[in-house]
């Protein structure tokens, strides 16, 4: 049942990527075989700038293996993995770089050296994860928000949730995405806590409180991508049948969703943590250096985008 097809790496996002500048990268705690490789492949593809933070020795044993010119590339001491975050968070607060990688760090040290006070990166936003999802063959793609950060978000959360999701669209061209707000059914349901949450957020929307998209809820997930499964069941909106983004109801779905793509479809999972004054590339422990590079060019889209606006 797992596929055996290999993951690519987006080449629409390749394309878009190349033509910005390198985006200049810290890498925190970038002494591991992968984190390396995923930084040699974006350096190869003019997509970042970086500057390796960790243990020297290995990083320089790495790149010696790897066949890979570190001069001219900045490298920066860390004494472990977590003073490696703190460093980076630090080195984008002070705009010395314009977006963090993750290294060999744990996703909990990484973001909360991005959250400390210290860092000076947080804005009025809350944080959420995107990851930006792409099938071998297929010519569009699908966004998943949130599986990684918020665990059980409340509406407020996602709220802006969604408006980092509309933002990352626009960043890619789509400037009226449609945006499915996700639960196990289409009518709001006192005893589904995730369709109340999903119809509130929706009358918003309605209202004008969130621009920028076609946003409809609460969306079974057929409904939601499928238009047979849409006009079967009558459900007839802006979203059902076309939706660009789903906005999971809490991160256990987030997670299934985004890894049955993954392990079924061979998908591609470019993640990047929107929210902060950086794009923060943040993959899963398992997945392969072209996510990570995948991952690379859509922070790079994204950050060219904002400091154009």
């Amino acid at each position: 049942m797992l596929s055996k097809a290999p993951h690519v790496c987006p080449p629409r996002l390749l394309t878009m990527a190349r033509s910005r500048a390198a985006l200049r990268t810290a890498v925190a705690n970038a002494g591991s075989q992968i984190a390396m490789e995923s930084a040699k492949l974006a350096v190869d593809e003019g997509i970042i700038e970086p500057v390796l933070i960790g243990d020297l020795g290995d990083i320089k044993s790495i790149a010696t293996s790897l066949q890979w010119d570190l001069s001219g590339v900045q490298l920066v001491a860390a004494a472990n993995d977590v003073d490696a975050a703190k460093l980076a968070a630090s080195l984008a607060g002070s705009g010395e770089v314009a977006a963090i990688m993750k290294g060999h760090v744990h996703t909990d040290d990484l973001m909360r050296a991005v959250l400390s006070t210290e860092a000076k990166l947080r804005t009025d936003r809350r944080l959420s994860h995107v990851f930006h999802m792409t099938v071998p063959g297929e010519d569009r793609s699908l966004c998943i928000t949130d599986a990684v950060i918020n665990v059980l978000p409340s509406v407020a959360d996602k709220i802006d949730i969604t408006k980092n999701s509309i933002a990352l669209m626009h960043a890619l061209g789509n400037k009226d995405p449609a945006v499915a707000l996700l639960s196990g059914t289409e009518t709001a349901n006192e005893s589904m806590p995730s369709s109340m949450d999903a119809a509130e957020i929706a009358a918003l929307a309605e209202s004008g409180d969130i621009s920028g998209a076609r946003i409809a809820g609460p969306l079974a997930f057929d409904i939601a991508v499928s238009a047979e499964a849409a006009n079967i069941k009558g459900v007839s909106n802006a979203v059902a049948g076309d939706a660009d983004v789903l906005v999971v109801p809490n991160i256990e779905s987030g997670n299934f969703l985004f890894k049955q793509m993954v392990y079924f479809m061979s998908a591609t999972a470019a993640g990047i943590v929107l929210g902060a004054k950086v794009p923060v590339m943040l993959t899963s422990r398992a997945d392969p250096p072209v996510a990570r590079l995948a991952s690379a060019a859509l922070a790079s889209i994204y950050q060219s985008f904002n400091n154009r606006a």
